[in-house]
């Protein structure tokens, strides 16, 4: 669905605001509520999608109608659009429409999307995180041919073996810990917040940024990927009956690179695999990164600060990836901008995908408290 919402200086570049409207599955046994209902309990909004990213879409269209009920314009047009398939990747949503109708967003100059605004509590100090990079998306099939026979005779040619051997290479592999800009921003500030040592350019900078993400809690498994590439094995597949060695296995692989890192992650790929074992494309996309500056990243800050005075805001990347990715590729910048003030002992980084999905209803209302003031300024 694609929409422009006139703004009040049509002089200016639009701005993008996009939301998916699907959501990965539920499997309803599994949860405390009937996991498409939408129910409110314990002052909690819970259900699929609730965190990803049915809110935000909730807190766009509210803002919106806001502003529309008080015959107020958002500062600048905003080009709304909301996608499909973005948990599958996005090729028949935001790389489609990128693909096929990229004039629909030909003057938009910014863009602002899901996994950014949230709230996190550091020694009783809240930061809010506003996303300006992602990493890169390899998902990878290994495929391992070798020599079929009998199970009980000898054989050197084992295709089970060879991929078990390079799938174990790959779950072995230590990833140098590597840190971009958009990491340090989050990491400078909690240091100071902490009282712990980090300088970016020092040469003990890799040990503190790992010490000091795991001085967060909680929300350092979203941090934690963001500071090395990543290649997690996640499937196998391999022969038909018990004493029969086939003659192909396969695997595959979730690989995550960091930005700029692509063609280093995937020759060190293929360097594990060994020669036995051959690589195939089971899904890319792209990293990004942008800088933490400008005129948006003022104007989100300016709206954050206001409703939470004293709070901290700062970049970070998400390990994950957004439709961001097939927008970026029409010169956009892309940040993450969905504002939630977050209790300080809620898991937000388990929510995601996870069983009992579920949003502060208090959170909702700063969100779009936040929100409308920020299509007012931005």
């Amino acid at each position: 669905m694609l929409a422009t919402i006139e703004g009040s200086d049509r002089s200016r570049a639009p701005l993008l605001v996009h939301g998916h409207l699907d959501v990965v599955p539920a499997h309803a046994p599994d949860w405390s509520v009937n996991p498409f209902a939408g129910e409110v309990r314990d002052g909690y909004l819970w259900g699929r999608g609730a965190i990803d990213m049915l809110d935000m879409d909730a807190i766009i269209l509210a803002s919106l109608e806001r502003l529309q009920a008080r015959g107020e314009k958002p500062a600048r047009d905003v080009v709304l659009a909301f996608t499909a398939d973005e948990e599958a990747g996005g090729l028949f949503g935001a790389h489609w429409m990128v693909d096929n109708m990229p004039g629909e967003f030909a003057h938009c100059s910014e863009a602002v999307g899901e996994v950014g605004g949230f709230s996190i509590t550091v020694a009783d100090q809240r930061l809010y995180l506003i996303e300006t990079a992602e990493k890169g998306i390899a998902w990878m099939r290994l495929v391992a041919n070798g020599t079929a026979g009998h199970g009980s005779l000898r054989n050197k040619d084992n295709a089970v073996v060879h991929l078990a051997e390079a799938v174990a290479a790959i779950g072995a592999h230590e990833w140098p810990t590597q840190l971009a800009p958009s990491v340090n921003g989050l990491l400078s500030e909690a240091a100071e917040i902490l009282g712990m040592p980090f300088n970016p350019s020092g040469s003990d900078a890799l040990e503190e940024a790992e010490r000091i993400v795991e001085s967060l809690g909680a929300i350092g498994k979203m941090i934690m990927p963001t500071l090395k590439n990543s290649s997690n094995p996640t499937m196998l597949d391999a022969g038909y009956k018990l004493n029969v060695i086939p003659g192909a296995a396969t695997a595959h692989v979730d690989g995550r690179f960091l930005p700029g890192e692509r063609d280093d992650f995937l020759a060190t790929i293929d360097a594990l695999i060994g020669p036995h074992v051959r690589r195939e494309s089971y899904h890319d996309d792209i990293s990004l990164e942008t800088t933490f500056d400008g005129a948006l990243v003022d104007a989100m800050t300016a709206s954050l600060t206001k409703l939470d005075p004293g709070a901290r805001v700062v970049s970070y990347m998400l390990s994950g990836g957004t439709d961001a990715k097939a927008f970026s590729q029409l010169g956009m910048r892309c940040f993450g901008f969905a504002p939630l003030r977050l209790p300080a002992d809620l898991d937000f980084a388990a929510l995601f995908h996870g069983v009992d999905e579920r949003v502060p209803v208090e959170s909702l209302k700063f969100g779009v408290d936040v929100f409308t003031d920020f299509l007012k300024t931005c």
